[in-house]
């Protein structure tokens, strides 16, 4: 049986518990959250053990064995660094940390000590994801990937941005991306997942969207554009927007053969076919197959909805589950450390331009590049 503790008992806290509760083979021994009250009405509200305001007499009453970490980005790394210090394997929600740096020494911390760590990157994993993944290491792409592109929208509503706008200590303002710095790490570890280059070169441009100007807000970015590129070999953008309609959340990637596009929101993969139909079959028959392609995802989605499998956090539930088998069987977690690490440093390098300017900086002038990332 394993034990888990949640340290941070916010909004996001309330998904990790009850998705954990549904997982056969561990239980929730405690949680703690610097404000006792946050603790307490987790506690009651879900089968928690105990509950706590302080995180050393969290570990010391209830020595569990996984610590999921729910607090704001700011404190991931002193919390993971005493979690692991105490012999605790340790799932961080997203950012995993505020810096590449940070990231690093966790991650040598854990291999010092035998011990397994993770991150909230849950979106790589729901049925659609993992479905482009099984394609992608098949082949389906042909002899090598060419390009990506990463869509990642955030709606920040008239309250969420009266809240942020309101508080000059939110701790949103105190990231070194800001607004950023809590949101773009899905979508940017979506591409950092296919990329091969330790230090492929990172071109970002951030602007404060013409909304936010007009509530008095000309410090947080919302409005983020970016090029990463292997030398000679695979490019990506990532599109981060508050304002563009629809709001999507996408991933395409192309190879020298085929290509795919994932759709988060619809949960629905499709197919892109390289080769060109003769004649006007090409205006007729692609139509009819991604029609075909769309009936099919219809179909499996309904299937998962039949079985209760199709929900908002799904790829959560199965990236837990996927951390908690490699624990028991001794087997490497189900996101390798060094997407970890590439994530951190491509974020890095946009945070980087975007305090000095928006000028466009090439990541390995920025990083240390006889650094390679831990594998």
């Amino acid at each position: 049986m394993l034990r888990i503790a949640i340290v941070g008992c916010g909004k996001i806290a309330d998904m990790h518990a009850s998705l954990i509760q549904t997982i056969k083979g561990c239980e929730i021994v405690g949680v703690c959250d610097s404000e006792p009250l946050m603790a307490r009405q987790l506690y009651e509200r879900f089968p928690v053990k105990q509950h706590f305001g302080d995180l050393e007499e969290l570990l010391w009453q209830t020595e569990p064995d996984v610590v999921h970490i729910t607090t704001p980005p700011e404190s991931h790394f002193g919390i993971a660094k005493f979690c692991l210090e105490s012999g605790c394997h340790v799932y961080v929600e997203k950012p995993f940390t505020v810096c590449e740096e940070e990231a690093q020494k966790l991650i040598a911390l854990a291999n010092e000590r035998s011990l397994k760590l993770t991150v909230g990157h849950d979106a790589q994993f729901n049925h659609a994801a993992r479905r482009m993944r099984t394609l992608v290491h098949s082949g389906f792409l042909g002899d090598g990937l060419v390009h990506m592109e990463s869509y990642y929208c955030y709606e920040l509503g008239q309250a969420y941005a009266r809240a942020l706008l309101g508080d000059a200590r939110h701790w949103v303002r105190r990231l070194p991306g800001k607004l950023l710095h809590n949101v773009i790490s899905h979508g940017i570890a979506r591409i950092a997942e296919f990329l091969t280059n330790d230090s492929p070169q990172v071109i970002a441009y951030g602007f404060v969207s013409p909304f936010l100007k007009r509530m008095g807000e000309n410090d947080v970015i919302d409005e983020l554009r970016v090029i990463i590129c292997e030398e000679e070999r695979v490019s990506a953008y990532f599109t981060f927007s508050s304002q563009m309609r629809p709001s999507i959340h996408q991933f395409r990637i192309y190879g020298t053969k085929n290509g795919l596009v994932l759709d988060h929101d619809q949960e629905t993969l499709i197919t892109l076919r390289g080769a060109r139909f003769k004649s006007y079959a090409e205006n007729f028959v692609p139509a009819v197959m991604l029609a075909k392609q769309y009936l099919g995802n219809v179909a499996t989605n309904l299937r998962a909805f039949v079985t209760r499998d199709l929900h908002m956090k799904s790829g959560m539930r199965y990236l837990i589950q996927s951390f908690y088998d490699s624990i028991i069987e001794n087997a490497p977690a189900p996101i390798p450390y060094r997407e970890i690490l590439l994530t951190a440093r491509i974020m890095d390098a946009i945070f980087v331009q975007m305090e000095e300017g928006h000028a466009t900086v090439p990541a390995q002038h920025l990083l240390r590049l006889d650094a390679p990332l831990t594998k």
